[in-house]
């Protein structure tokens, strides 16, 4: 019966990989040669007018093959693990009932992992007194002495939540205060289980930071400056949840006088070297993931690599 119901699930395609490695291209190549949708898992591109720093994929490239996941909140709203499992569930099941192939493409572990694995997570409240209360500690005492706080109570959230997510880490602390326990994450539901043929994108490292710079000119060049003072000036907190993804945050320093250009530019470039690093380690602990270098392979034997993988099962 267990074999039935596994056989039953949808398979699903998995292409993860540090920021700038080449995921775009490949995923592109990859959904249209298996009548594919992509379902973006990247936690900046869900929001709204966030374009140029997040690299999401052009108008032209949504029309080659239709893609999910991205544009779904506005910059002042918050998005959670949560959010983005339920979006992705959603966006799954329509696309086998039309008979297409779900692709999922992103750089963000985690909600690779809770989609994969079925993990159970609780559905986040609005804000609370004690929320407000942690966070104006964290504005106005810093966010470091928080993590620090949850590196003690909840060291596999510490470990997982970024520096700069300030709301996880607020969520993080006030489960337990209430609670007592630690932010649960990792309880499968197994009737959620996908059947994932998993393939993360690798480069040398050389490479890799090669890309990553010229990523950055790029963004730089076609008006991250003018996207972000936009969204400052329709009334986006420089605090907000949205502009703590590298590129605007050293972006908004920069506005606000607490960077140099120069420094702005190599703390952009080092921060993002730095995500590239922890999304490799990530991947790296994936049992189910297959591994390319595209560095060694040419990008249309790793496409062909990747798509006779899904048909052969």
């Amino acid at each position: 019966m267990d074999a039935e119901v596994s056989d039953a699930r949808p398979t699903l395609l998995v292409i993860a990989g540090p920021t700038a490695v080449g995921k775009t291209e490949i995923s592109l190549a990859v959904a249209q040669a298996l009548n594919g949708e992509i379902i973006s898992a990247d936690s900046a591109a869900v929001y709204r007018g966030l374009d140029l720093g997040t690299a999401k994929p052009t108008a032209q490239e949504r029309r080659l093959v239709p893609h999910h996941g991205l544009d779904l909140v506005d910059p002042d709203q918050s998005f959670s693990v949560a959010d983005f499992q339920k979006c992705a569930r959603h966006a799954i099941d329509d696309i086998v009932r039309r008979g297409r192939f779900p692709v999922v493409v992103g750089g963000t572990g985690l909600w690779l992992r809770a989609l994969i694995r079925g993990y159970k997570l609780p559905e986040e409240a609005g804000p609370s007194a004690l929320r407000a209360h942690i966070e104006h500690i964290g504005r106005t005492q810093g966010f470091d002495g928080l993590r620090r706080q949850l590196r003690v109570v909840d060291p596999a959230s510490y470990q997982v939540i970024s520096p700069r997510d300030y709301r996880r880490l607020v969520r993080a602390l006030e489960v337990f205060v209430t609670s007592g326990r630690a932010l649960a994450r990792n309880q499968p539901d197994e009737s959620l289980f996908y059947r994932p043929v998993y393939w993360v994108l690798s480069r040398s490292v050389a490479e890799l930071h090669e890309r990553i710079r010229s990523r950055c000119q790029t963004m730089l060049q076609q008006g991250l400056r003018r996207e972000v003072e936009g969204l400052l000036r329709a009334g986006i907190r420089p605090g907000a949840q949205s502009l703590s993804a590298i590129g605007y945050r050293e972006m908004v320093d920069w506005l606000y006088g607490r960077l140099t250009e120069s420094e702005r530019d190599r703390l952009m470039v080092r921060h993002i070297q730095q995500l590239a690093k922890r999304q490799l380690t990530w991947f790296r602990s994936e049992k189910e993931a297959r591994w390319i270098d595209l560095s060694a392979w040419p990008a249309d034997q790793a496409i062909q690599k990747i798509i006779a993988s899904v048909r052969t099962g």
